[in-house]
């Protein structure tokens, strides 16, 4: 069972108002929340980070809508089952360019 999904918008210090921009114009159109806009590596992520928290009945409509405005960022997404390393490795949804997670972030 899929309880939400997570969309994961990678940034550095050149983009990172792009990011802060995209994920403010996606909390004003749908019901999401917005995480912590991160200036270091979290857990599995390879770039800084901000996570969006989406329901499950309008991810493809919040997933569209980010495909349209990422502006160049690279796009992480996955659904939220309870098995992290499986929701992150083998359900993942990439846009742009594909990194190496960190999966040994779920061993620990």
């Amino acid at each position: 069972m899929i309880n939400n999904f997570h969309i994961h918008l990678y940034y550095d210090e050149t983009n990172i108002e792009i990011a802060k921009d995209l994920a403010k114009e996606a909390k004003k159109i749908y019901p999401i929340d917005v995480g912590t806009f991160h200036e270091k590596n979290v857990g599995p992520h390879p770039r800084w980070s901000v996570q969006l928290a989406v329901p499950v009945d309008i991810f493809g409509d919040v997933l569209t809508f980010v495909a349209l405005n990422r502006k160049g960022l690279t796009v992480f997404s996955h659904p939220t089952t309870g098995n992290g390393l499986k929701d992150h490795v083998d359900h993942a949804i990439w846009m742009g360019e594909v990194l190496d997670l960190n999966a040994g972030a779920f061993t620990k």
